[in-house]
């Protein structure tokens, strides 16, 4: 099995990192963010529940990587947009 780049990304309220990474063919979108430094960085968050993506489009946590893809792991939002705006629009 062949080694390909790929990166992560993860936002916090405080920091945003995107960083390159190197997986095997066959990885899961969640062994590939678990594997990464993510979890270390930001101890707060439970990485092996948060949805993730690649690129904008949410997968299943055992979605393959494959080269190049872009993984992102979202956080839970504080204000759903959509309720902010439905209250602004009730006031």
């Amino acid at each position: 099995m062949a080694d390909f780049p790929a990166e992560v990304c993860f936002a916090s309220p405080d920091l945003q990192t995107l960083m390159p990474i190197t997986v095997t063919q066959g990885t899961s979108v969640r062994a590939a963010v678990m594997g990464s430094i993510l979890p270390s960085m930001f101890p707060e968050f439970d990485f092996s529940c948060l949805p993730c993506g690649v690129f904008g489009q949410v997968v299943d946590d055992d979605h393959q990587v494959r080269a190049g893809d872009r993984i992102e792991v979202y956080r839970p939002l504080i204000n759903d947009p959509k309720a902010r705006r439905r209250n602004r629009a009730g006031r």
